[in-house]
């Protein structure tokens, strides 16, 4: 049977933590003498004194969370959290539809990048601050930023951290959960502070530096500006921010390592070398037909090919350019990188290098085994086997990926059927809420937004993000009779 009651105490605390964080934000609006300061602090106050009433209510609860809990308070939190981060757009007047306030939200902490804003330099500081800050800590996870700063969880801390972030992973950081936790955020923050740092040294303004370093190193890809980094018109900063995607779409177990180490133990992981590799080969792709097809330098089209491929592969979402119109192959390429997916154990959403890897060698072995049906050929990463539970588990993923996206492009086809083209516009919106990449292709490319999309639409896509950022089984699970049952 499941546990209510340290449910319903998580889900108290990380309301307080979110509303700290709203007086965060508005206090930037004071700060810059924006009108929504008032509705924005209200909505701060709301938020906490709810969260403190429900911890208050079950604060003597010294109830363990299993696994089952686990799963449950993350759908919860991430749900609530949802709900609770559209609440700054609807009342400080950004949208004047729920549903797109209730959007904007889910983008933001599944880190998608998508947005229903079609001027956003127009937007207060404030809730452009809240923006960022939800995609920040939505990246490494809000679930283990609670159990890094949260002891009061307890050992029930791992179930949470699990559940989150369920990505398959060969390595651990430290033994002990909570502090694999704070120092995954110690590197986060870290990383995020020193490329703010950079941008400002390139010129980048201050609270553009800040909101920036937030979403890029949590691979979400919301600006500050209506032409995204394009706006700079800056090759230093455009290199510099393409660097620090590919780290955030690298497993931070590599990155531990190699700081620790030297910079080469990163060669060393099968995962990190595959993902290396395939973004170099698609850069020189993407590049040779950009210098075939248009008049530009060879630095220009090597740049933008990187940045752009960079981009879409760690799922960040920024642009610097309008890839669909380079030409039509490499529109198909970039839809096909829609699914590929950083590192395993980073912020990047998508299918993951780790698991098209595994997949791939055990495809190969396969064939092997046709002929040699009594050997015993097993597959190894790193030089370690892989269990046969694994091989399920990602073959059982990648097939409920693929049944998820043709059933949502099918159905929001069905939606969107007033548009020129809606296949393609749903095959593309569906693939990058589902990988939590942000720009897709057609009428809602890297140049337009979702602000089109019909409402019910709007609220597919909101779901398939979450259940993309939780990696698809935290949310089916819920659907299931034995989830729910006694026990």
């Amino acid at each position: 049977m499941i546990k209510w009651r340290p449910v319903v105490h998580v889900l108290g605390i990380l309301l307080v933590m979110l509303g700290g964080i709203f007086g965060l934000c508005a206090l930037i609006s004071l700060y810059y003498k924006e009108d929504v300061f008032i509705p924005f602090m209200g909505t701060s106050v709301a938020i906490v004194v709810t969260g403190l009433l429900i911890w208050r209510i079950v604060r003597h609860e010294d109830e363990r969370i299993g696994r089952r809990e686990g799963f449950l308070i993350v759908a919860l939190a991430w749900s609530t959290m949802t709900l609770a981060g559209a609440l700054p757009y609807i009342t400080c007047g950004v949208f004047d539809q729920p549903i797109d306030a209730l959007f904007e939200s889910a983008s933001g902490l599944s880190t998608t990048g998508a947005s229903v804003i079609s001027d956003i330099e127009s937007i207060p500081k404030g809730i452009l601050l809240w923006r960022s800050l939800s995609q920040w800590i939505g990246g490494m996870g809000i679930i283990v930023l609670t159990v890094a700063i949260l002891p009061i969880l307890g050992v029930g801390g791992i179930e949470l951290f699990v559940a989150e972030a369920p990505g398959p992973s060969a390595e651990k950081i430290h033994p002990r959960i909570k502090e694999t936790a704070k120092r995954l955020w110690l590197m986060y923050t870290g990383l995020t502070v020193m490329l703010a740092v950079i941008l400002v040294f390139l010129g980048m303004g201050n609270f553009d530096a800040i909101n920036h370093a937030l979403t890029t190193m949590a691979t979400g890809g919301f600006s500050t500006k209506n032409a995204s980094i394009a706006a700079f018109q800056s090759p230093a900063i455009e290199y510099v921010i393409s660097f620090f995607m590919f780290l955030a779409g690298t497993n931070y177990a590599v990155i531990y390592f190699s700081l620790k180490g030297s910079p080469l133990t990163a060669m060393k992981s099968e995962e990190f070398r595959t993902y290396f590799y395939f973004i170099l080969a698609t850069v020189l792709v993407v590049a040779s037909v950009g210098l075939w097809k248009h008049s530009v330098s060879m630095e220009q089209a090597f740049r933008e090919s990187l940045f752009q491929v960079i981009s879409i592969v760690t799922t960040t979402g920024f642009v610097t350019a309008d890839y669909t119109a380079w030409h039509p192959a490499l529109t198909l390429i970039f839809f096909f990188l829609l699914f590929v997916g950083g590192s395993a154990g980073s912020t990047s959403g998508g299918i993951k290098i780790i698991r098209h890897l595994t997949f791939a060698k055990n495809s190969i072995i396969e064939l092997k085994r046709l002929l040699h049906p009594t050997a015993m050929i097993r597959i190894k990463i790193d030089g370690k086997l892989v269990a046969p539970k694994i091989i399920t588990h990602i073959q059982v993923f990648l097939l409920w990926y693929l049944i998820i996206f043709v059933a949502g492009s099918i159905l929001l086809a069905i939606i969107m059927a007033d548009f020129n083209t809606p296949l393609l516009d749903s095959a593309g919106a569906v693939a990058t809420a589902l990988s939590n990449v942000g720009p897709a292709i057609g009428d809602l490319g890297p140049m337009a937004n979702f602000a089109e999309v019909p409402a019910t639409g709007k609220l597919l896509l909101v779901f398939l993000m979450i259940m993309g950022r939780l990696e698809l089984f935290t949310i089916l699970m819920l659907f299931t009779t034995y989830f729910w049952r006694r026990n």
